[in-house]
């Protein structure tokens, strides 16, 4: 039974949370619920829970807010379980960092066992102590650091996942579809936008003329992380 993991379930209908209280209880978790965006990050903070299951429409603030301020505190593992099954919605939940995105109405032992794959994967990268190093720039996906020129750059978890990947494959291309599987660990072949947001941002945080790396645009393929 595997006790040490805590589940934060936040679902404003009270018999989703019951029931998948009830499954994941059997397989050794604790559960704790919350019914409403604001209360949810309340919870969160006190409970510490190691992975999170999550609604987008919500009362007080919706799922999208919580992924939100979820990913500026902590990478623990976020599924989202919602009604909203558009490739838009998947897309958005993906760029906000959530992990994985099962569509109402679901199976409960689907669930359970996504529950458990995420987890694994979030522990395996929790395990490994790795850093990449090169002129003016560390990423250490250990303790989720990054320095420019010396210099602490603050990063969400997936913006560091991305470029810790990129950085670990000098001038190899990767299309998005391939980041995605390889950096949110998601198999997912729709619109592939959530990579072209995170490096956006990436360059806009990490990027000067001085540096002889970049991440590279390669038209009509994908990225690479160019080492000069």
């Amino acid at each position: 039974m595997n006790t040490k993991h805590k589940a934060l379930v936040i679902d404003d209908d009270v018999n989703i949370c019951e029931l998948i209280r009830l499954y994941l209880e059997k397989e050794g978790y604790g559960v704790m619920s919350a019914y409403n965006g604001l209360k949810a990050l309340e919870v969160f903070k006190e409970y510490t829970p190691d992975i999170v299951i999550l609604d987008i429409m919500l009362p007080g603030i919706d799922g999208w807010q919580v992924c939100r301020e979820i990913r500026k505190i902590s990478g623990i593992p976020i599924i989202m379980l919602t009604a909203k099954g558009e490739t838009f919605d998947k897309v958005l939940g993906l760029e906000l960092g959530a992990d994985d995105y099962m569509v109402k109405p679901f199976d409960p032992k689907e669930l359970v066992a996504r529950v458990k794959a995420v987890l694994r994967r979030y522990e395996h990268k929790e395990m490994d102590i790795q850093e990449i190093v090169y002129p003016n720039l560390v990423v250490n996906k250990s303790n989720y650091t990054v320095k420019v020129a010396g210099k602490n750059v603050e990063l969400p978890p997936k913006e560091l996942e991305l470029l810790f990947f990129l950085a670990s494959n000098p001038n190899k291309v990767f299309t998005r579809e391939q980041l995605l599987e390889h950096v949110w660990d998601f198999d997912f072949y729709g619109d592939s936008r959530t990579v072209d947001v995170h490096v956006k941002r990436l360059r806009e945080k990490i990027e000067t003329d001085q540096h002889k790396w970049q991440l590279k645009t390669v038209w009509g393929v994908g990225y690479k992380f160019e080492v000069k």
